[in-house]
């Protein structure tokens, strides 16, 4: 689903469009904003950019960050929006009060499980980033690349694909990479902000999870249990243990409901384990929100985890 044609013309002949992404966003999701933001204003359109939740202080360095605003600071509403890296309307939450009726919705994204939900849609599975999709929209717009806008592509590459670690780094990932360090970005700083810096609390955090992590399935599955929000990596410990092929973290976000990040090396797809329960993203990264309580929301992952290795063995 690639329609470059009615997007290019639905942006070109409108004066105004609002940018929203997913709730709790990650580094692909503020790079998207703020990318889609650049291109936009390069094309003398006028840009508002927002999201239900505020923006992570690690990545509150990025350049143009201060002008996402919370959807109660908008007091208007917008015919033509563009989403960016939300698999599903559900994800953008809040922003859609900022709708107008019958509003014209462009969906950029790289989720395998996206629904296809705009009324263009832009959505490339192997994508490694929504990022990278709109690297190619700017050169498909003859927009050139500056400085803050490859700051914010790189950044968007750099953590989706964990610094060029993971499964989804491509050769065009890397060849994208090394246009946007030609154009400015300092790959140095933003992997030392993005992927190498972490806070004391983060160490609070890590040293309450650690002490909840259980191994499972012969040694197959591990998982831990985090109270705090801001806990961007701690999922990837427990998929890190030798011998694990699926990481989980589950994390209270009400009375009522349990989110559950998952992460897998090679064996398991958790986007179809995701899409289960209501949820979706990637093969290797994936989430959802499940209502009940701990215990209950637990149970019901790992069976489903059960089923998937074993429709893997049959």
């Amino acid at each position: 689903m690639l329609d470059w044609t009615s997007a290019t013309q639905t942006l070109k002949n409108t004066s105004q469009i609002l940018v929203v992404s997913h709730v709790n966003p990650d580094g692909d999701a503020i790079g998207s904003t703020l990318a889609m933001g650049l291109i936009a204003k390069s094309l003398g359109i006028s840009v508002t950019l927002v999201n239900e939740s505020p923006v992570p202080e690690k990545l509150e360095f990025l350049p143009g960050t201060e002008l996402i605003q919370l959807p109660s600071q908008v007091k208007k509403r917008f015919s033509v929006i563009v989403t960016v890296d939300a698999a599903d309307i559900s994800r953008i939450g809040e922003c859609q009060q900022l709708f107008a009726d019958d509003p014209i919705i462009i969906n950029i994204d790289h989720h395998a499980t996206n629904d296809g939900f705009g009324t263009i849609n832009v959505v490339k599975a192997e994508a490694a980033a929504t990022v990278e999709i709109l690297y190619d929209w700017a050169e498909y717009l003859d927009i050139p690349i500056s400085k803050q806008l490859a700051t914010v592509l790189y950044a968007g590459l750099l953590t989706d694909t964990g610094g060029f670690r993971y499964s989804n780094t491509s050769p065009n990932v890397l060849r994208i990479a090394a246009t946007l360090l030609e154009s400015g970005a300092a790959s140095y700083e933003l992997a030392d902000r993005l992927l190498e810096s972490i806070s004391v609390r983060y160490l609070e955090q890590l040293k309450e999870a650690l002490g909840t992590m259980q191994i499972v399935f012969d040694g197959k599955v591990a998982y831990l249990t985090s109270e705090e929000e801001d806990n961007d990596g701690l999922v990837n410990l427990a998929r890190n243990i030798e011998g694990v092929d699926v990481g989980i973290l589950f994390r209270p976000m009400d009375e009522h409901h349990i989110k559950v990040s998952m992460r897998s090396r090679n064996i398991i797809d958790v986007s179809q384990v995701a899409l289960s329960l209501g949820g979706g993203g990637h093969a290797r990264a994936a989430g959802c929100t499940v209502k009940g309580t701990m215990n209950e929301v637990i149970h019901n992952v790992l069976e489903k985890m059960k089923e998937a290795f074993e429709g893997v063995n049959e």
